[in-house]
């Protein structure tokens, strides 16, 4: 939740060349994996059948669109990792959603910005 505001706020200060292609890469993961972490902390507490209790994370401040790819690769990591402990098909399948989010706006960060 917390990627979704560090990604927001390097949205709006980006600028020189190839800004444009990055201000749209990052405004469409912003928008993006704020319902996809929605839907997991959903899916999740139905198939646990119980609230999770989520502790409050600050945003990370990104200052630039290497610094954005480089928390892409770090929370690509995480969300394997937590993959890997999943006991539920269908948010195992929902995280591969997300990390095909990561992989996207990696690649528009990476080569067309």
């Amino acid at each position: 939740m917390s990627a979704s505001v560090s990604f927001h706020s390097l949205h709006l200060k980006v600028t020189g060349p190839g800004s444009y292609a990055a201000h749209k890469a990052l405004g469409d993961f912003y928008e993006g994996i704020q319902g996809h972490a929605d839907s997991v902390a959903e899916q999740y507490q139905g198939a646990r059948e119980s609230l999770l209790d989520i502790p409050a994370v600050y945003p990370t401040t990104l200052s630039s669109v290497d610094e954005a790819v480089q928390y892409l690769r770090d929370l690509s990591g995480k969300v394997d990792a937590l993959q890997k402990i999943m006991p539920f098909s269908e948010i195992v399948n929902q995280l591969d959603e997300v990390k095909s989010l990561i992989d996207s706006t990696k690649y528009k960060l990476l080569f067309l910005s």
